[in-house]
């Protein structure tokens, strides 16, 4: 059962998690440490979760990773990601990567694929000349469409009109939809892949994941024993816990670093 968390009375599991030997903590980025907003490439961290990501990365045996659909390009974008960076992407829903003192790691597109996914973006721009307050997102194995800034009456004709569209062109393709968001992709990784990849390369004694939207509840259901998924925001969940903001993951954030912190000590 999904419990809120209350910042007055920090929650036993979040105490127990944070005093872990060695932690990874991850991170969807949307809604999560950003603020949802209408235009996507703008999206930035709030102030109050790149405080605590700052004083978490520097801990000892504590990852921190952001897990996102977002293409790794557009990732490292807004979230401000320097090449000296200690935080590690998962870019694509967990097919593209980043580690620190490596750089990027994952497949790439062949001239197939990528004449496929260029030929599918023709037909979403298309489309979305009759719809012009749905936005366009080209990805790097798809295409994704927001309707943050459209009505959702005018959404939904535009994510209907795209499916019937793509009907016959996407088959194998990965259809999400989150929220306001429609993606197709030509790679079937979720976010649960990412879990599993950090997993198997760092290793820790527990996992901390946190999101906002549909696509994060791959992740939350893939966590373990000793491992800890809340759920930012409204929405069927999985997690153990539930806050209402970015505002309150950086709250949470800051208590894992004050406890990590005290235990390196």
């Amino acid at each position: 059962m999904t419990r809120t968390w209350n910042p007055a009375d920090p929650d036993a599991a979040l105490l127990t998690l944070a005093r872990t030997e060695r932690l990874v903590i991850a991170l969807d980025f949307d809604g999560t440490v950003s603020e949802l907003v209408a235009e996507p490439m703008a999206a930035r961290a709030i102030p109050e979760a790149a405080a605590a990501l700052g004083a978490l990365t520097v801990l000892p045996d504590t990852i921190v990773a952001f897990v996102s659909g977002r293409s790794l390009g557009d990732l490292r974008v807004i979230s401000e990601h320097a090449d000296d960076s200690q935080i590690v992407l998962a870019g694509s829903h967990g097919a593209q990567y980043w580690y620190p003192g490596e750089g990027e790691r994952g497949p790439i597109e062949t001239v197939e694929e990528r004449e496929r996914r260029e030929e599918i973006g023709r037909i979403v721009r298309s489309i979305l000349t009759e719809h012009p307050d749905v936005h366009f997102e080209p990805k790097t194995f798809g295409v994704g469409i927001h309707g943050r800034r459209a009505s959702l009456a005018a959404e939904r004709a535009a994510f209907a009109a795209v499916d019937a569209a793509l009907a016959a062109h996407t088959d194998g393709w990965r259809r999400r939809e989150g929220d306001r968001i429609l993606e197709y992709a030509s790679r079937s990784e979720g976010k649960d892949a990412a879990i599993a990849t950090l997993r198997a390369r760092y290793q820790p004694t527990a996992i901390l994941f946190a999101g906002d939207d549909v696509t994060d509840e791959d992740a939350i259901r893939a966590l373990g024993p000793g491992d800890l998924g809340i759920r930012v925001g409204e929405g069927e969940t999985a997690a153990t816990l539930r806050v209402d903001s970015p505002q309150q993951i950086a709250q949470v954030l800051s208590v894992i670093a004050h406890e990590r912190a005290a235990r390196a000590q």
